[in-house]
């Protein structure tokens, strides 16, 4: 009988099936499928159960990786959504849209030479197959704390926040301007990375907990203090919306857009919300310019081959190997037919009354800055015109702070990210006691599961700052 402890030396990693090119480009569903219960219990059976468990280290929110993939390998379904929601409030969506390769994957001691196990998919496979299955969190033993909190902002950090109050006995009531849940997971993340009946299905979950939505209302100045006033503390978790420019000419010529503007537009014409087909910024039939190379870039890469742009090319200022985006993303990009300029900058975007190209300069990798990373060098007399239809901007985004905060002696960094507390007992906690914030808008622009911990963190504060045990 072979030895279950060394399966992986006989069963090789293997991932779910993923849509053919062909039929993938032509619509925005998700391309990945899911293991049957057979497959996942085979694969999460490589798991070598290290006795110092990397991939747990390296996940941002410290999941119990080892422990429910045995209960997947044993088929105990229930029990692994179960303890997969002790450290994660959203492990479907982080299933579908971590980097896993830079995190859990990438530490997996399989991951030198044998194939890391599919960490990523059988999180996914989990609470998927548990919620069709019947399963839902168990709110049995939860008693009313008599507090109410306020959370601003329904993406990421907001419900992961909402998730550990009322599992405490906090009512979390959440404000959103948007007419759904999620953030930019909804609004920003194109559908063939995560469907939007996801994040429906989430909101159904939340709401069975305890969780009070007020959707379509936006939280001003006024509104805010209101909010003070009625609840016992308030949490923040606004996210960045400020796109980074470029700072060269050409950038306000029309045809040049804003990565998360269009990938808006977009979203919201595919989820047929009312007026969104005229607000729709397609690129069916242009040639298409996306300059970046972060998982936005790639998003937009995909989105424009999906709305039929004759051609798509993709510029980085530096090489391939230092690319920040999502390996994943990246391969799935040149299946599709993005093709990618490495080691080029964008120097000016010309054209007279619309855009005609892209004029970009060779660059090489200098000496590293003050994080470690080389700084990309301008090579003298390489100028190139790349002619283009149309632009997409994706070099990130900016903390987008209202200009209530300083009102209500909510302090900023000089860089426009919130100031909050490392105070092991009330972590979180901005400059106003009463106020908490995490995500984005504390960070900088970062993962989804990096936000996912600041809200779960941000909610320990605020339970402690209320006294609720």
């Amino acid at each position: 009988m072979a030895d279950k402890n060394l399966q992986f030396l006989d069963i090789p990693r293997s991932d779910p099936p993923k849509t053919a090119v062909e039929a993938r480009v032509g619509n925005f569903r998700e391309i990945y499928a899911s293991y049957d219960a057979s497959g996942a219990a085979q694969q999460a059976g490589r798991c070598l159960s290290c006795g110092n468990p990397f991939c747990e280290w390296k996940c941002p929110v410290h999941n119990y990786i080892p422990n429910w993939l045995k209960l997947i390998e044993e088929g105990n379904l229930f029990e692994a959504a179960e303890l997969s929601h002790k450290t994660n409030s959203l492990p479907e969506v982080c299933g579908r849209i971590c980097p896993q390769d830079r995190l859990c994957e990438g530490a997996c001691t399989l991951n030198d030479g044998l194939g890391a196990v599919s960490i990523g998919a059988i999180e996914k496979y989990i609470t998927d197959e548990a919620l069709k299955a019947g399963w839902r969190p168990d709110m049995s033993n939860v008693r009313p704390a008599d507090r109410r909190v306020a959370i601003v902002g329904a993406g990421p950090a907001g419900l992961a926040c909402a998730d550990i109050l009322v599992r405490n006995g906090v009512q979390p009531v959440v404000f959103d301007r948007h007419e759904r849940i999620g953030g930019l997971l909804t609004f920003g993340i194109p559908p063939f990375k995560l469907e939007k009946q996801v994040l429906q299905m989430r909101h159904e979950i939340m709401a069975d907990m305890g969780v009070e939505f007020r959707l379509g209302c936006e939280v001003g100045a006024e509104a805010f203090g209101g909010l003070l006033g009625e609840y016992d503390a308030v949490f923040l978790g606004l996210g960045t919306y400020t796109s980074v420019r470029g700072g060269f000419p050409g950038e306000e010529l029309p045809g040049v857009h804003e990565a998360l503007a269009y990938l808006i537009s977009n979203i919201r014409h595919e989820l047929g919300f009312p007026g969104a087909g005229h607000s729709l910024v397609s690129m069916h039939g242009r040639r298409v310019m996306v300059l970046g190379g972060g998982d936005t870039a790639m998003d937009c890469n995909r989105t424009a081959i999906r709305q039929g742009a004759q051609s798509v090319t993709c510029t980085y200022r530096r090489d391939e190997g230092n690319m920040t985006g999502s390996r994943r993303d990246y391969r799935n990009s040149r299946e599709e037919g993005v093709e990618f300029l490495f080691n080029t900058q964008p120097i000016e975007i010309v054209g007279a009354e619309q855009v005609e190209g892209v004029k970009l300069v060779h660059t090489r990798l200098g000496e590293p800055d003050a994080r470690g990373r080389r700084v990309p060098q301008a090579v003298a007399g390489s100028e190139q015109i790349v002619p283009a239809d149309a632009v997409i901007i994706a070099f990130g985004f900016l903390p987008s702070p209202p200009q209530w905060l300083d009102a209500h002696q909510i302090r900023l960094h000089d860089n426009g990210r919130v100031r909050v507390s490392a105070h092991p007992a009330q972590p979180f906690q901005t400059t106003n006691p009463k106020v908490f914030a995490g995500g984005d808008m504390v960070r900088g622009s970062d993962l989804v599961v990096t936000a996912v911990f600041e809200g779960r963190e941000a909610a320990r504060g605020i339970l402690n700052y209320l006294g609720v045990q």
